[in-house]
């Protein structure tokens, strides 16, 4: 049984009169407080026994599953009762707080709105059923479930009532936000382009063999047709078609690294939204993508999606990934992607290009991998080692300016000493990250080097 405001405020408000009247009318003090309580207590008796039921409701979920980050979901709460009187209460739908279960609410004398977690009435009739509509608006990814539900039922004069709390299963499943859709109208536009489904001239070599032209001024010569070139009197040049039908494999990094933030968000996350423009682009390109994700062991993998599929398995995948506070296995990963990726394939890595992890850890093992595949590594920098470097003023601006330039060409020899390997590297703010890695993969794409 629990007690409404309401009983509070008449106890306080009879002890107020009963004080008053014993004094006026000189009765003993007891004799009236007893009184009262008396009828108090019977009125709150009569209240909970008035209540309706709480064994006779059931209760049921539907809605939304999945959601994008930045994005509202709505799911609903069905609350049947199927016992002989009506029921009137109050609803509580509580979630954990990331799921975004919010009402913004003005309180009086007060410009701000303040959050806090709706209540909803109920008013249901016998054998008759009421729908609680919920809208979550989470702040982070992964699975969001709800807490409990806590239903209190209360009587005719709103004293006393009766309360339970039972447990409604649901997920919600908060996918990656993919800011960086934004930019795949005009890479698609580029790949149109590179594919020859609008008028330009492509230089550079594919691998399918499409015809035979007469050289002009800016091609490749190692594109000459010397054999076509003897039996005329121009020089010939192979043209080529784009590359299609190639394999593409994005790994991610899921190792300590990622966990730090660059900007406003961790390294995993900007990773994650160039992973997806990179895969809608390949899959739009022709191309078959997998995703891996590794630190000391394989934490995801999607593999053999089909292209209609892939982006959604992606989102998925990623949604529920979070960063290990553990060391890279390089060599794990390495040995991981030989015995598993058979054929030569574009193997994107989305890691930190820290030079302790890399000097340590990976570019001992790289010349296992770039002899049979083409290796991208992808790195989101600290916009503010760059802002740093060019502070002037004081003393402690010039310290600050010399550490961020060394930090800078620490950076930049890492990158070198990946390049020296057969390595590209791509190393963006996280604004441009994405888009930087699908120009890339773009380029290599045209010169047929995939």
């Amino acid at each position: 049984m629990v007690l409404t405001g309401r009983t509070g405020a008449l106890a306080a408000a009879g002890s107020v009169v009963v004080g008053v009247v014993s004094g006026v009318l000189h009765l003993p003090g007891w004799a009236g407080i007893a009184a009262f309580e008396a009828a108090l207590g019977c009125g709150v008796a009569t209240d909970a026994l008035r209540a309706g039921s709480l064994r006779d409701l059931a209760f049921n979920r539907s809605g939304d599953a999945t959601v994008r980050l930045g994005e509202s979901a709505n799911v609903s709460l069905d609350v049947v009762n199927v016992g002989p009187r009506p029921l009137r209460g109050t609803l509580r739908d509580a979630w954990s707080p990331s799921a975004g279960n919010l009402a913004r609410t003005t309180q009086p004398r007060q410009v701000l709105e303040v959050a806090k977690e709706p209540r909803h009435s109920l008013a249901i009739e016998a054998n008759s059923a009421q729908r609680i509509d919920t809208v979550l608006t989470p702040t982070r990814r992964g699975d969001r479930t709800p807490d409990r539900v806590t239903i209190r039922s209360l009587g005719p004069l709103g004293l006393a009532g009766r309360q339970v709390s039972r447990e409604v299963p649901w997920r919600l499943r908060v996918l990656p936000p993919f800011e960086s859709r934004k930019h795949l109208p005009s890479r698609l536009a580029r790949l149109h382009e590179t594919d020859g489904r609008t008028p330009v001239l492509v230089r550079g070599q594919g691998s399918e063999f499409d015809s035979l032209r007469e050289y002009v001024v800016g091609d490749d010569v190692r594109s000459i047709d010397w054999r076509a070139t003897a039996r005329r009197n121009d020089v010939v040049v192979r043209t080529w078609r784009p590359e299609r039908d190639r394999h593409v494999v994005i790994v991610l990094d899921t190792s300590r690294t990622s966990a730090g933030r660059v900007g406003d968000m961790p390294r995993l996350d900007s990773a994650i939204d160039a992973a997806l423009l990179l895969a809608a682009l390949a899959t739009r390109a022709g191309d078959r993508v997998d995703l891996l994700a590794y630190d000391q062991q394989l934490r995801a993998s999607v593999a053999g999606a089909l292209p209609g599929r892939t982006l959604a398995l992606f989102s998925d995948a990623m949604a529920v990934m979070e960063p290990s506070l553990i060391e890279l296995n390089a060599e794990g990963l390495v040995t991981f992607l030989t015995q598993r990726v058979r054929r030569r394939s574009l193997v994107v890595l989305l890691t930190s290009i820290d030079a302790a992890a890399i000097s340590e850890g990976l570019l001992p093992q790289m010349g296992r991998l770039t002899g049979r595949h083409k290796v991208v590594v992808g790195s989101v920098a600290d916009p503010r080692i760059a802002q740093l470097s060019t502070a002037r003023g004081d003393a402690d601006a010039v310290f600050a300016a010399a550490s961020a330039e060394l930090a800078l060409t620490t950076r930049r020899q890492v990158a070198a000493e990946l390049g020296r390997h057969g390595v590209e590297v791509v190393d963006a703010v996280p604004e441009r990250f994405a888009p930087a890695l699908a120009d890339r993969y773009l380029a290599l794409k045209a010169a047929g080097r995939l």
